[in-house]
């Protein structure tokens, strides 16, 4: 199983069999079709067979030297296989290409397991406010929506 780029078909089929990815619908509006339209050449899947199996949308950012993680999942008896991590180290790679020195997300501060994983990969929460302990940047996606934003630098020697 490689990493490739998203075509429109594993699009579809991401958003036909949404539930396989996500636990609830909630992300399901951050799913625009400008993902691969706009975008797809920062828009990665795994495969097995014909089956996208897990997805990252990134962007890279035309102001500065960040490539931004948009939106990772993970297919449903796929999990905890490595699947996450070697999305996010492709996409580093690529945006390593790209003059990136940065790499930026974002999460709700509930979604303990984002946390968890941005965290193990390196990447540290920006935040100067707290909410149970975690760091989050006040009104950062509107008012009242507050959000963990991580950071991490990265460089020519590595991810």
């Amino acid at each position: 199983m490689k990493v490739t780029n998203c075509t429109k078909q594993d699009f579809d089929q991401i958003l036909n069999e949404f539930k396989e990815f996500w636990d609830h619908d909630r992300t399901l509006a951050l799913h625009h079709p400008t993902l691969i339209n706009e975008f797809g050449n920062s828009a990665f899947v795994i495969r097995d067979g014909h089956k996208v199996i897990a997805y990252i949308f990134g962007y890279l950012s035309q102001t500065s030297a960040v490539g931004y993680v948009h939106l990772l999942s993970v297919r449903q008896g796929y999990r905890k296989q490595g699947l996450a991590r070697r999305l996010y180290d492709h996409f580093t790679v690529f945006a390593m290409a790209h003059g990136c020195t940065n790499l930026k997300a974002i999460t709700s501060p509930v979604n303990t397991l984002s946390i968890a994983f941005h965290k193990s990969i390196g990447m540290m929460p920006i935040g100067e406010d707290y909410i149970d302990g975690i760091p989050v940047i006040k009104d950062y996606s509107g008012p009242g929506k507050d959000r963990v934003v991580f950071k991490k630098y990265i460089n020519v020697d590595g991810i």
